[in-house]
């Protein structure tokens, strides 16, 4: 009599944090050992050690080099909002099936925005730092009900922000090629925008047409003050330009939960007017479970899919 071997699916989990115990028994998976935002050369080695059927994804980047490593993938999961790391016509043409949990981290990454811009507006991080380092300066802030609040990208997170920040009475504007009419914004210009705003948040993905969307030439046209938040992508943002024009005083603050370069050690470290966080938007209470959770569920929708039709 024959035995019949069972061969368990592989499962590759990219991203730099995730709960392997989350995982159903009947698959195996293998982690990222580096702990951290993989670069493109480091997915494409463990995918060809490895050769799995499915990928739970960061934002590490999954280029069509990368896709092309394997004709074994059918399922990519990301555990998050953003695809902007996948090249989706690559997936396509390869027939990978690409899936996302756009709805879970809208309420961690709008409360950490909101909570950034009462922080910087008010100067709790460096009255908190003075302190600390034996001064008592009471430099008193501003108020953010008197601010002008620019959300670029009105979608599901700006539009959440938009609704944390209305009861204050801040004047809410923003900008979205996409949306015309918003029940909590003014739609404006880019332009207009850049040069009415003293706060100026991000909520967009990454493509090749934003990509530095604030560089030097557009942070030159806010008002002098201006403070800038970015819990999106680091590369909507000059991170050099952003600096200088920091250093000089020209912005007033800045609030970062992702950069081009993660882990960041970076000249941002020296500013006091800069809240730095460690790309833990998604992350806060239940929420970072809550994604997992759905990211499983989505590939194992997915791998089950691929086997009926196959």
């Amino acid at each position: 009599m024959c035995e019949i071997k069972i061969i368990m699916m592989k499962i590759l989990c990219t991203t730099s944090s995730f709960n392997a115990n989350n995982f159903p028994s009947d698959y195996e998976v293998i982690m990222n050992p580096f702990k951290r935002k993989l670069t493109e050369e480091e997915v494409i080695g463990l995918i060809k050690e490895h050769e799995p059927d499915g990928m739970i994804a960061g934002v590490e980047p999954l280029t069509r080099k990368v896709l092309e490593t394997s004709d074994k993938l059918k399922v990519i999961s990301r555990c998050g909002v953003g695809l902007d790391s996948v090249d989706m016509q690559a997936a396509s043409d390869r027939k990978i099936l690409v899936f996302n949990t756009p709805d879970v981290p809208v309420k961690p990454v709008a409360e950490l925005t909101v909570g950034m811009i009462f922080c910087i507006v008010r100067g709790i991080g460096s009255l908190n730092s003075g302190i600390k380092k034996g001064s008592w300066i009471r430099s008193t802030g501003g108020l953010v009900a008197e601010k002008t609040i620019g959300i670029i990208g009105c979608g599901r997170i700006g539009s959440r922000v938009a609704s944390l920040l209305e009861p204050t009475g801040a004047k809410l504007i923003g900008f979205d090629p996409y949306i015309q009419n918003h029940s909590l914004c003014k739609m404006v210009s880019f332009e207009y925008l850049l040069t009415n705003s003293d706060v100026i948040s991000l909520h967009i993905p990454l493509t090749p047409e934003n990509n530095n969307l604030l560089n030097a030439e557009s942070l030159k046209k806010t008002r002098p003050g201006t403070i800038i938040i970015n819990n999106s992508r680091g590369g909507l943002v000059d991170e050099n330009a952003l600096y200088e024009l920091l250093k000089s005083g020209h912005l007033g603050g800045a609030g970062m939960d992702v950069f081009l370069t993660e882990p960041y050690f970076g000249p941002f470290t020296e500013l006091e007017n800069v809240i730095l966080t460690p790309h833990i938007g998604s992350s806060a209470g239940n929420s970072r479970v809550e994604m997992e959770t759905s990211a499983i569920n989505n590939l194992v929708t997915g791998l089950n899919n691929f086997v009926l039709n196959h």
